[in-house]
Formats: structure tokens, sequence, C-alpha cells
């Protein structure tokens, strides 16, 4: 190892250090906007495609959902939307029916969510609501094959 290879440690020529920017990863951002009509439709989908890094923008106005991919922050997406149409707008509350252990429990189920949705039970308040209680438990898992009391022969 010569001086030579120390020189590069001794001068630094980068002008202001090695911040190095983080780029922001490519991602897909589901947003709830009410969406009455095909104005509607194109002053949100307008707003959204001016946006610097997004590469494709979906509509569904019967689902009231704008699903936007591209590298894009979603705080960032929902606030365009908020102040370019004046629009309520929130990321997309719901999850597929499937994926919900108790879809009927209170704070999970959602009369305006759209079909074979619910609302997503991660909140901590919601998931406390959506626990099964004790008395539903004991009388689902009392025949399953895991429960050896419920295999007593007589």
């Amino acid at each position: 190892m010569g001086v030579l290879d120390h020189l590069p440690d001794l001068f630094d020529c980068s002008g202001g250090g090695s911040k190095h920017k983080k780029r922001k990863s490519l991602q897909t951002v589901e947003v709830k906007v009410r969406i009455d009509c095909e104005g509607c439709e194109r002053k949100v989908k307008r707003a959204l495609e001016g946006m610097k890094g997004v590469k494709q923008v979906v509509v569904e106005r019967k689902a009231n959902k704008v699903t936007v991919v591209g590298y894009v922050e979603p705080s960032k997406v929902v606030a365009r939307v908020a102040h370019r149409t004046g629009k309520k707008a929130e990321l997309w509350p719901y999850v597929p029916y499937d994926m919900v252990a108790h879809p009927y429990a209170p704070g999970v189920y959602d009369k305006k969510a759209p079909a074979g949705y619910v609302r997503n039970a991660e909140d901590p308040q919601v998931s406390q609501l959506a626990r099964a209680s004790s008395f539903e438990v004991r009388y689902t898992t009392a025949f399953s094959d895991e429960n050896p009391a419920a295999c007593v022969i007589m």
C-alpha cells in the first residue's frame, strides 16, 4: 500500500460531501376518492398524471378508487388529489373479504365498501372490536381435531 492509495481520502473534490439522494421505489398507491361523473374522473386523472414520477393512473368510477403506479409517496398522492380537485381523498381503507378472519364483526363490516371488500382491521381500535369473543371461540373450536376434550368416546 502506497501513498497514492491514501490521496483520494485526503482530497475530496465532490463539492459538499457524499450526500447520495435516496431514490424512491416503484410502488402502487390506491386512493379512495368520490367520483360521480366523467368530469370528476377526468379531473382526478389529470391531477395525478401531472405528478412527477407517475407512470400509470387507473380510475375505477364505480368503486370510487384510483390506482397510481410510479415513483411516488402515498401521502403526496392523497394531498395532490385533495388540493387539485377539492375532493376528500384517503388511502384505500378496504381489503378483500377473504383476507379478514371475521368480516362481519363491528368495525370491519362497512356498508359503503364496494362488493367483495371490508374495512382493513389493522387499526388497533378496530382489531379489538373484530376479535372473536371467548364465547365464539369456545364453540368454534369445540369440535376441532386439536381439542382432546371433544374426542372423548363413551
